[in-house]
């Protein structure tokens, strides 16, 4: 089993993005297989994901929507977010023990990567 945790950094006001609802599924037979699911916390971070059997397919989704609305100036202007979520798809090793995975956001872009 691994651990997975995430944090989501906006790069366009450099700081952490907090209260993105992030979802932990892994593919089954029939499609994605929802294991949990948090928000990030003052520092951008979600630790309390559940673990995932190695060998796994897995995906974090994070509903940037919710956050980019929280962020805009005016929230009635009606302009929807360019990325309304981000879904990041990834093999578990079956020796791995943890995996972090970074998201960088900002309005018009995003980039992921594995962290330590």
């Amino acid at each position: 089993m691994a651990g997975i945790s995430t944090h989501v950094l906006d790069t366009s006001l450099g700081r952490p993005a907090e209260g993105i609802p992030v979802e932990l599924a892994v593919h089954a037979e029939g499609g994605w297989q929802v294991l949990g699911a948090s928000a990030t916390d003052a520092d951008g971070r979600v630790t309390d994901l559940p673990d995932v059997a190695g060998g796994s397919v897995a995906r974090l989704l994070f509903d940037t929507a919710k956050y980019h609305a929280a962020q805009a100036a005016d929230p009635g202007s009606g302009q929807p977010p360019f990325f309304p979520e981000v879904s990041i798809v990834f093999t578990v090793a079956p020796a791995q023990r943890h995996y972090h995975v970074p998201l960088l956001l900002n309005p018009f872009g995003y980039s992921v990567y594995r962290g330590s």
